[in-house]
């Protein structure tokens, strides 16, 4: 299955956005109000960063709620890595278990048209698994 695909099962491609300069605070409540794992940080439109529940959290048990004062492109992660849409759903999981992260922008001629999580990956994948699956037993039926 490719990211393109996953993208049309999730039924919407709104990736959330934060502009550079909030506040971690926001982001957090966001994140939360949201019910999402990630936040893609911009300027201008243009995406900079990623911002994760896990950065939050490891920041918090660093130095405390402090941290919440603290502006999202100062906990984000800069060097994105990304993912286009005709990549298959184990190239992306590939990508996210060597990195050890959930989430992956989906860029297209260098814009983003979408962001993936590792549950929306792993997902598609058991569909198109239990499909197979299906497939193969009508087969051996003689369907």
């Amino acid at each position: 299955m490719l990211v393109r695909q996953i993208l049309g099962l999730k039924g919407g491609s709104e990736v959330v956005t934060l502009p550079k300069g909030t506040k971690v605070a926001e982001a957090a409540r966001t994140l939360s109000a949201k019910r999402i794992g990630a936040i893609v940080v911009v300027d201008d439109a243009a995406p900079m960063g990623i911002l994760s529940e896990r950065d939050i959290v490891r920041e918090l048990g660093r130095r405390g709620e402090a941290c919440l004062s603290d502006t999202v492109d100062a906990l984000m992660t800069r060097d994105m890595v990304t993912c286009a849409p005709d990549e298959t759903a184990d190239q992306v999981l590939s990508k996210m278990t060597e990195g050890r992260f959930r989430h992956l922008p989906v860029l297209e001629a260098g814009a983003m048209v979408g962001l993936i999580s590792i549950g929306d990956v792993v997902k598609a994948r058991l569909s198109e698994l239990s499909m197979e699956k299906h497939a193969l037993e009508d087969m051996i039926k003689g369907f």
